[in-house]
Parts: structure tokens; C-alpha cells; sequence
């Protein structure tokens, strides 16, 4: 462990991705409660036609992927609001139209297939400095906004009727929300690739929230299972050669079925003492 960090481009990742890995996690949390986790799937197909379109363009791909997932975010939440359809339903058309987008610029664009590689599955340990400045900026953005806006959000992932009731602005936080969403998964980009980053979202707040604990003591378990993923899956693709992004998401996932494992035993043994008695 200590003679990876001699080596920049492993504290870089290191870095980046720990940041990434807590935003994701606090961030998935609320998303998971509002039952509006699969936005991060969506958004990485969005994503995808903005990084398709930005190498087309000669524009750098992390800012055109960025403007692509936050119009398409807002696009999300307004098309569910003006059709009074689903929220998957709006998620799917304009992230499969995003995604047929990039798709159609691959088909007339020859020649950067290996860029395209690299943001779909990932590329942390290649992390660029400016990469891991906006990054870091965007990370600490969103875990900003969640610690201010923390109990107004609760509310609002819970029962947002009552929220409206109470005088809390749920448009304005449920747009933030979504945009701020679309910022985690073009950051998570570097770390996991669009193909996967969706998975930092979901996995950590679902493990953790198998544990039934308080909200906040979830949030804090949420970000820690991330963020041991994050060092676990980079250290073994240091000391092994594997693949970095499908290593953190493996170590989640086995970390998601213990704690799935752990809590259907006390549930079992729970019912087990009620029948005893």
C-alpha cells in the first residue's frame, strides 16, 4: 500500500476517486429513497452523446459530457412534469435519444474509437491534473449542497406532498437534485467509465441501507463502503493488474451481499426469538 502512493498518478486516483466515491454514495442515498435511482443509467447514456459530440467538435469531452448531462437532467425532470409521465419513462426517451446521438456521430466519425474506450470503462489511473481538479471541484460542490440542504432533502425523499405543505421549494430541490446527479456521473467518468458509473450511485447506499439505521448514520456507511471499494479495487488493480473500474464495482457488489446476507440472518433469527416466546 505505502509504495503505490510514491507513484503521482496513484495518489491522483486515490484522491479523486475517494472524493468521487462519497459524493456518489450520499448523493445515491436520496435517489434510492425517491425511487429515482435509475437516473444515473440515463445520464450516462446522455453523457455518452455529449463525450461522442465533444470529440466530433474538437471540444474537450469531460465539459461537453458535463453540458449534455446537465440539459439532459433538467430535460428529465421537466418532460416528467409538462407529459405526467413516469420518471423512468422520461429517463429512457431522452437518454436512449442522447444515446442514438452518439451512436449516429460514431457511424459518420471515424478514428477515435479508443477515446470512446476510455471513457466508457474508465481511466483513473491515467487521471490528468486538470481531471482531477474539476473533479475534486465538483465533489466537494455537491457534498456541499447536501450538507446544507440535508434535512430539507430528507423530507423531500420521503414524503413530498407533506414538503410542498410545509413551504419547502421542492422544485428547486428536486431540479438540484437531478443536476447535481449529472455532475457526479460526468465526475465519475475518470473513475468507474459511463458503462459503470451509475453503479457507485446505487450500490453503496443500497448496501448500506440493508443495515436499517438511522438516515444519517446510512449516509456515513454509504460513503464508507465507497470509498473502501475505491482503495481496495485501485490496490488490487496496483498489486494485480486488474481492471480498476469493474474491481471497485465487484468489491461493492460482494460488500452489498454480505450485508444483504447479514441482514436477512437477523431478520430470520428476529423472527426465530419472537416465536420462542
Amino acid at each position: 500500500m505505502i509504495e503505490m502512493l510514491t507513484y503521482a498518478f496513484m495518489q491522483k486516483a486515490l484522491i479523486t476517486g475517494i472524493l468521487i466515491a462519497t459524493a456518489c454514495s450520499i448523493l445515491g442515498t436520496f435517489l434510492i429513497l425517491k425511487k429515482f435511482s435509475l437516473i444515473g443509467d440515463g445520464l450516462s447514456h446522455i453523457s455518452f452523446g455529449g463525450i461522442a459530440t465533444g470529440l466530433l467538435f474538437n471540444i474537450t469531452p469531460f465539459i461537453s459530457a458535463l453540458i449534455f448531462a446537465l440539459i439532459g437532467s433538467v430535460g428529465i425532470l421537466k418532460l416528467k412534469e409538462k407529459s405526467k409521465l413516469h420518471g423512468d419513462t422520461s429517463i429512457g426517451i431522452i437518454s436512449y435519444a442522447s444515446l442514438g446521438i452518439g451512436i449516429f456521430i460514431i457511424s459518420i466519425a471515424r478514428g477515435f474509437n479508443v477515446d470512446i474506450l476510455s471513457y466508457l470503462f474508465g481511466s483513473i489511473l491515467a487521471i490528468k491534473e486538470t481531471e482531477l481538479i474539476l473533479s475534486t471541484m465538483l465533489a466537494i460542490i455537491v457534498i456541499l449542497f447536501i450538507i446544507i440542504y440535508n434535512k430539507d432533502l430528507l423530507y423531500v425523499s420521503f414524503d413530498e406532498e407533506s414538503a410542498k405543505v410545509s413551504g419547502i421549494n421542492v422544485n428547486f430541490l428536486n431540479t438540484m437534485l437531478v443536476v447535481l446527479t449529472a455532475i457526479t456521473i460526468v465526475s465519475s467518468m475518470n473513475v468507474v467509465g459511463l458503462m459503470l458509473a451509475s453503479a457507485l450511485i446505487i450500490i453503496p447506499p443500497a448496501a448500506a441501507l440493508q443495515l436499517k439505521m438511522s438516515f444519517r448514520k446510512t449516509i456515513i456507511l454509504a460513503a464508507l463502503i465507497g470509498i473502501v471499494s475505491v482503495i481496495t479495487g485501485l490496490t488490487a488493480a496496483y498489486y494485480y493488474d486488474f481492471a480498476a473500474s469493474g474491481t471497485i464495482v465487484i468489491i461493492s457488489t460482494l460488500i452489498f451481499l454480505i450485508l444483504l446476507t447479514f441482514s436477512k440472518i437477523q431478520a430470520y433469527n428476529s423472527i426465530k426469538k419472537l416465536q420462542t416466546n
